[in-house]
């Protein structure tokens, strides 16, 4: 975005773009996806902002609902298993490079690297959820910042004026995004009661939209808790599966969450087809996560010069980007758990619960594929979309010659 935004079109500059870039890091949910709704209300206000955001998502969505349809239909198929015997030994070497990836942007201070153990041991360990995680380390940097005290990074940017959308205008665009957000999951509450899938699932969604601040893999990691450990949605296997799709499509990562929606409401029973089910809930999930990005940029836009000269917001978001590390890291051990072994318990000791994989069901084949992934990821630097088409192609193989 920076390069063709910026540098080649020249419709917005450095400073503005690292301004609107710095105001979503503040925000819940998709930051990509925010900050082209905030580029396109810089230009062309609200119109701009709703053409930008739309258009962001809807090629990555069409390709999901497509993707989703073709892993429920087929997915007992001999040949699709071994696809994702290789994609989910792949996603071990993905989510590790991300992390490392975030780690060296966040952890730049003894006090970033506390947050971030103390973020792992929580949910690793006494399985915290995790918008306490976000709560407690929000407030520490919070705190840090009025204290005076410089422990977390926190980036500053020039302030630029902000576009000519009056603050009547913002407000009413936010109020009708957030008419727009409720009231599906009022109707599903109404038509269809509290303990419907679809209504769950809405306002599951919602919830997330709310609370999730880190970017793609921190909500990744609360929905892999919410939908596999709670609600029973997905199983682990199939949470891995969907975060391989969606390493593959065009559009932001976090539209797994809409694969999320479409498998747990295909499975569930519901009185539909899977299909036609699976489609509902897809869309729910595709509602619930992005229209609260339009009310966010709306409300929050005509305040952005106060928002980026604010210390202490920029301290609580540095703290809370350090948790996202811990948080990421727990997401990394659990992803290869699932995809290594083929049975994974839970040790208990007190309040304390951690992952307890059984050695026998190791399953050699995907260790072979994850350590071959991670050698072309960190030695050759192979891109994504090869490194997975190559697993899945190594996954197939072991499946019919093994």
């Amino acid at each position: 975005m920076h390069r063709i935004l910026v540098d080649e079109k020249r419709w917005i500059d450095d400073t503005r773009f690292l301004q609107g870039l710095n105001f979503c890091m503040l925000l819940p949910g998709p930051e990509a996806q925010q900050l082209a709704t905030y580029i396109g209300w810089r230009l062309n206000g609200i119109a701009g902002a709703a053409a930008a955001g739309l258009l962001f998502i809807a090629p990555g969505a069409l390709v999901i609902f497509a993707l989703s349809a073709l892993y429920v239909a087929f997915r007992d198929l001999p040949a699709i298993d071994g696809v994702f015997l290789g994609v989910r030994a792949a996603v071990i070497a993905v989510v590790v490079e991300a992390l490392l990836r975030v780690s060296k942007r966040a952890l730049k201070s003894r006090a970033a690297v506390a947050v971030a153990g103390a973020a792992f041991v929580a949910i690793f360990a006494f399985q915290a959820p995790f918008p306490l995680i976000i709560a407690a380390a929000a407030l520490t940097g919070l705190l840090a910042a009025r204290a005076g005290r410089v422990w977390f990074a926190a980036p500053t940017v020039a302030v630029a004026a902000a576009p000519d959308v009056s603050l009547r205008a913002g407000l009413t665009a936010a109020a009708v995004c957030a008419a727009l957000w409720a009231a599906p999951v009022a109707a599903l509450l109404i038509f269809a009661g509290p303990d419907h899938i679809f209504t769950t699932q809405a306002i599951f969604f919602s919830k997330m939209a709310v609370v999730t601040f880190g970017g793609a893999y921190a909500v990744l990691a609360y929905v892999a808790q919410q939908a596999v450990e709670t609600f029973g949605w997905l199983a682990p296997g199939e949470m891995i599966d969907g975060l391989g799709l969606a390493e593959t499509t065009p559009g932001p990562l976090v539209l797994v969450l809409q694969f999320v929606g479409f498998v747990g409401a295909a499975k569930a029973e519901t009185g539909l087809p899977p299909l036609v089910a699976g489609l509902i809930g897809g869309a729910i999930a595709l509602w619930m996560t992005f229209a609260p990005c339009f009310l966010w940029i709306f409300l929050g836009g005509p305040f952005i010069d106060r928002l980026s000269r604010a210390k202490a917001a920029a301290s609580a978001l540095a703290a809370v980007t350090a948790a996202v590390v811990g948080v990421i890291l727990n997401l990394t051990v659990w992803f290869a758990a699932h995809a290594l072994f083929a049975e994974v318990g839970e040790a208990r000791a007190g309040a304390l619960v951690v992952l307890a994989p059984d050695p026998a069901s190791f399953h050699w084949p995907s260790a072979v594929i994850a350590a071959a992934a991670l050698v072309a990821v960190f030695r050759f630097h192979v891109g994504v979309l090869v490194l997975i088409a190559a697993s899945a192609a190594a996954g197939i193989a072991m499946t019919y010659f093994l």
